[in-house]
């Protein structure tokens, strides 16, 4: 495959495409709790915001979906007020900026199969926790709060599964129909 020119019409008209499916996904971030939002408990097991952050990594790349994963809780919070700022918007803005920046990068550099696309799910979902979890911890010893072990294993295991679930089911049938579409902007 012959790289395209970065100043040419072409290269112009991708990173259009992307900044226009990169801001679709931003908006449907923003949008979609609101589904979940009478019943906080159900959307904070369901994470509705993590959905279109993890499809802009896949079908946008790694930068995009950095982005959109940074932005979608800080705006969200900033916008209608949930999740609250500190700590919640801000540890979510690093973990989701991870599964969006990872899923790309992964989704690029692997193999474009079925079980390779899992694998990027996983693998980002795994990450995203944990720098979720490095978060809350720093985010307790700059206001003087805590955050044990077994909130880390409620916040990103006990409590997520249902979310885990949803994702798992519904993210990679979604990615490998925009792909067979002709969405994805992920080129290698």
């Amino acid at each position: 495959m012959t790289k395209t020119d970065p100043h040419s019409p072409q290269a112009a008209s991708l990173q259009t495409r992307r900044l226009i499916f990169a801001a679709l996904f931003l908006a449907i971030a923003l949008v979609l709790p609101f589904l979940t939002g009478q019943i906080p408990q159900i959307g904070s097991m369901l994470s509705p915001m993590h959905i279109p952050v993890f499809l802009c990594g896949f079908i946008c790349g790694w930068p995009w979906g950095l982005a959109v994963g940074l932005l979608a809780p800080l705006l969200r919070s900033l916008l209608f007020g949930m999740p609250v700022l500190v700590p919640g918007a801000v540890a979510m803005a690093f973990e989701l900026a991870v599964y969006g920046g990872l899923s790309g990068f992964l989704r690029k550099v692997l193999p474009r199969n079925v079980a390779s696309l899992y694998a990027a799910l996983v693998l980002s979902m795994i990450a995203g926790r944990i720098v979720w979890g490095i978060a809350r911890v720093s985010l307790a010893g700059m206001t003087g709060s805590s955050f044990t072990w077994a909130a880390f294993l409620a916040g990103a295991i006990t409590n997520a599964v249902p979310g885990i679930l949803l994702h798992l089911v519904l993210i990679p049938p979604l990615v490998m129909a925009m792909e067979r579409a002709g969405l994805s902007l992920n080129d290698r």
